[in-house]
């Protein structure tokens, strides 16, 4: 089962989505992504999440706790690495680390986009600012500390002209 893009139903993983009505999101989603790098960081419209996010590991041989639903998951030799809420890694009594919020590159970035990364993680370098890029199918997104969030999507909204 997929979630629907607007996030509302579950679809079989089967079927096309292109048969549920059609939404803002799904217009973005049929234009092609974009390569360039001055047009990425003119239109980066970063938002931040309001939960708190962490990175927790498990065991290799270990499943996802059930009552956990992590929004990333990827499997390395070491553990399985897990980012998730904060709430749900206490309900699950994992150890964590880096709280974190996330903050979204809105920009549809092509996924060989060649230095957009590296520009707004120096943007955020250079005022002494953590980040963890994880860029996924439509869009680049970056945990960065609690403590600094406010002060990173200032940073991220200015950008370039500042």
């Amino acid at each position: 089962m997929i979630r629907s893009l607007d996030g509302m139903r579950q679809i079989p993983s089967r079927t096309c989505v292109s048969e549920f009505p059609v939404t803002a999101t799904t217009v973005n989603a049929m234009k092609p992504p974009e390569r360039d790098l001055n047009t990425l960081l003119a239109n980066i419209q970063p938002t931040m999440s309001a939960e708190t996010y962490v990175f927790c590991t498990i065991p290799a041989h270990c499943s996802v706790p059930p009552s956990v639903t992590p929004l990333l998951t990827f499997h390395e030799r070491e553990g399985t690495s897990l980012i998730m809420t904060l709430a749900d890694a206490k309900a699950a009594d994992l150890n964590y680390q880096y709280p974190s919020r996330m903050i979204t590159l809105n920009a549809y970035s092509a996924l060989d986009a060649v230095g957009f990364l590296a520009a707004i993680t120096a943007r955020l370098a250079g005022a002494g600012i953590s980040a963890n890029a994880v860029s996924a199918y439509h869009h680049d997104h970056l945990f960065v500390p609690v403590a600094r969030a406010e002060e990173a999507i200032l940073l991220l909204r200015t950008y370039p002209h500042s």
